[in-house]
């Protein structure tokens, strides 16, 4: 359904939901009944979620300007034994 927008010369604009290409050009306002015009207007588009958008810019950045490190990355420290017999088997 999409939703069609009227102004009622007595009353101002109104709404109505119609399948698409079925809202004549001119209706009768729900209130007074006067033959109302029909408005054009931009279609309601439905927006992504910030966070994907903020992530989909900064990707989008990042191939035309990749970031530039000045370091080396810190090696990944390996996860400490906490199991006494573990500790006296040979280490590669």
């Amino acid at each position: 359904m999409v939703r069609y927008e009227y102004r009622c010369p007595a009353c101002g604009p109104w709404t109505a939901a119609f399948p698409m290409g079925a809202a004549e050009a001119a209706r009768p306002c729900p209130e007074c009944g006067v033959r109302s015009p029909r408005l054009w207007s931009a279609p309601a588009l439905n927006r992504m979620d910030p966070g994907v958008a903020r992530l989909r810019q900064s990707e989008e950045a990042s191939s035309d300007a990749p970031g530039v490190t000045s370091t080396v990355p810190a090696a990944a420290r390996r996860p400490r034994r906490t199991d006494p017999r573990q500790a006296r088997l040979p280490r590669p």
